[in-house]
C-alpha cells in the first residue's frame, strides 16, 4: 500500500535573504535580574507551509469531520494547524480565516450533524477587496478578483 502524500510543503528557510519576524535578546532583557529566562530558544516552529491541508479540508466540505479529521492527522505533524480555519466553536467561527501576509480562506466548523461545514456559503471572490496594491491577494488560493483602489482623500 502506497503511503499518501503528507498535507504540508517543507519551506526553505535557509537561503539569503529569509527573515524570520524576531527581536534581539538584547531588546528584552532586563537589566536588573537575569534569573528565570529559561532556554533562550524558541518554540516557533518554521519552514512548513499548510495550504495542502486547507486544501484538503475544503475538498472535504460536506463530508464526516470524525473521517476527514482522522485522515488529516495521520497525514500532519502536528494536529494545531487543523484547527487554524476549522472552528469546533460557535464564538470561534469566522467568515474568513487569513493564514498568512495575504492568503485567505474559508473558515469551516462542524455542525450538528459532525459534518465539515463552511461559515459563510455565499461568500464568493468577486466581492473581496485587497487591502494594498503591493501584495497578490488571494482568497482558497486564486487571486482576488478585484483590483486594489485608493480611496481618495
Amino acid at each position: 500500500m502506497r503511503r499518501k502524500e503528507p498535507l504540508y510543503r517543507s519551506v526553505n528557510t535557509r537561503t539569503h535573504g529569509v527573515r524570520h519576524p524576531s527581536g534581539e535578546y538584547r531588546w528584552s532583557r532586563r537589566r536588573d535580574d537575569h534569573t528565570g529566562q529559561g532556554a533562550m530558544h524558541g518554540k516557533t516552529r518554521r519552514g512548513r507551509d499548510y495550504t495542502p491541508l486547507f486544501r484538503f479540508l475544503l475538498s472535504h466540505v460536506g463530508d464526516d469531520w470524525d473521517a476527514v479529521h482522522a485522515e488529516a492527522v495521520s497525514r500532519l505533524d502536528s494536529p494545531e494547524p487543523i484547527f487554524w480555519i476549522v472552528a469546533l466553536t460557535e464564538s470561534e467561527r469566522k467568515p474568513i480565516v487569513l493564514t498568512g501576509e495575504s492568503t485567505f480562506f474559508s473558515g469551516l466548523y462542524v455542525d450538528d450533524a459532525n459534518r465539515l461545514a463552511l461559515v459563510d456559503p455565499d461568500l464568493r471572490i468577486e466581492r473581496l477587496k485587497p487591502g494594498c496594491a503591493c501584495c497578490t491577494h488571494t482568497f482558497n488560493g486564486k487571486p482576488f478578483v478585484l483590483k486594489y483602489q485608493d480611496d481618495p482623500v
